[in-house]
C-alpha cells in the first residue's frame, strides 16, 4: 500500500513498523482474506471485473497475494497477473506463499507505477485508496496502465458507515473519535466516493454496489475491525487512560449476552476505460 496521510494507520506504512507489528499486520491481512464477509465482498468484485483466460491483470495493492493468485487461475493458462504492493516485506511474504501460478510480484507506488501505458487488460484495487495521499492521482495511474476497453474494479471501505449495537449508547462514537486516523484512515468515506471519481474520469458502464458486512460476535468483528480486537497493542490506541479497557469490557459483555452487532459497508465500483 502507498504512503498515507500524516495520520497513519498501521496498513499505510508497513515497512516502517517494528518487525513484531509488521508480522501482526501480515497475519491480519491473511485473516481478513479468509473472513466470510470479506470473501462475500470479493465475490461481488470478481463478478464486476469479469477476468477471462489470456488477460493480463494488475492487482494494485496486492498484500499477501491471495487475490492475485486467484485471478491468475481465472486468466490461465496464457494470462498473467502483476501483483504490486508498496511494502517490500509484504511482497516478500507473498513470494514465499507463491503457488506456482502465473503471478509476477513487484514493489511499487500505486500513484506512480513503473508500468507502460495501456499494458494491462484490467485492474483490481482493494482497500488501498483509503490510505493514499491522493486517490485521484492513483486512480489516474490505474487508468493510464489499462488499455482502452479494459475494466477497473475498485473496492474500498466507507468507515463512516461503521456502527455498533449492544454497547452503552454513545460509547462507540467516543471511541471512534479518538481512534480515527490510527485504526481507520483519515479518508474515512473513500468507498462511497469511488463512483464519482470514475465518472469524473470518463469511464463507462459504471456499476456501484454497497456490500454491508455484518458481524454478530466480537471474535468475527475483530478480524476486520481493530478497535474491537484485544490483541492490538495498547500503545497503538489513541484513547484517554481507561477508555480502551472500558470499551473492550463492554464488547466482551455484549458478546457474552449475544447482543453484539457491528456493521460496515464496503463499496465495489467498476467501469470500462474509454478509448
Amino acid at each position: 500500500m502507498e504512503p498515507a496521510q500524516k495520520e497513519r494507520t498501521p496498513f499505510a506504512d508497513i515497512d516502517g513498523l517494528p518487525a513484531s507489528m509488521s508480522a501482526m499486520v501480515l497475519d491480519a491481512l491473511t485473516e481478513m482474506g479468509r473472513h466470510t464477509e470479506i470473501r462475500r465482498v470479493r465475490r461481488v468484485a470478481f463478478d464486476m471485473l469479469r477476468p477471462r483466460p489470456g488477460q493480463r491483470l494488475l492487482d494494485a495493492g496486492s498484500g499477501s497475494g491471495d487475490v492475485a493468485r486467484r485471478l491468475a487461475a481465472e486468466v490461465s493458462p496464457t494470462g498473467e497477473v502483476i501483483a504490486l504492493d508498496h511494502s517490500a516485506s509484504i511482497t516478500a511474504a507473498a513470494v514465499a506463499r507463491h503457488d506456482g501460478s502465473n503471478v509476477r510480484y513487484v514493489t511499487g507506488d500505486v500513484g506512480a507505477m513503473d508500468l507502460p501505458s495501456d499494458s494491462v487488460d484490467g485492474v483490481w484495487c482493494e482497500r488501498v485508496l483509503q490510505h493514499v495521499d491522493s486517490a485521484d492521482r492513483s486512480i489516474g495511474e490505474l487508468i493510464r496502465v489499462t488499455r482502452p476497453g479494459g475494466r477497473i474494479c475498485l473496492i474500498d471501505t466507507d468507515w463512516s458507515s461503521l456502527g455498533f449495537d449492544g454497547m452503552p449508547a454513545g460509547l462507540g462514537e467516543v471511541v471512534m473519535a479518538h481512534v480515527r486516523g490510527h485504526f481507520t484512515p483519515k479518508q474515512h468515506d473513500m468507498g462511497r466516493t469511488l463512483r464519482r471519481r470514475l465518472v469524473a474520469n470518463g469511464l463507462s458502464g459504471i456499476t456501484a454496489t454497497p456490500v454491508t458486512c455484518v458481524f454478530t460476535t466480537p471474535e468475527s468483528a475483530a478480524v476486520v475491525l481493530p478497535m474491537v480486537n484485544p490483541r492490538v497493542p495498547e500503545e497503538t490506541w489513541a484513547t484517554p487512560p481507561g477508555l480502551r479497557d472500558e470499551w473492550l469490557a463492554c464488547v466482551d459483555a455484549a458478546g457474552a449476552s449475544g447482543t453484539f452487532l457491528a456493521v460496515l459497508t464496503i463499496w465495489v465500483v467498476a467501469g470500462t476505460v474509454p478509448g
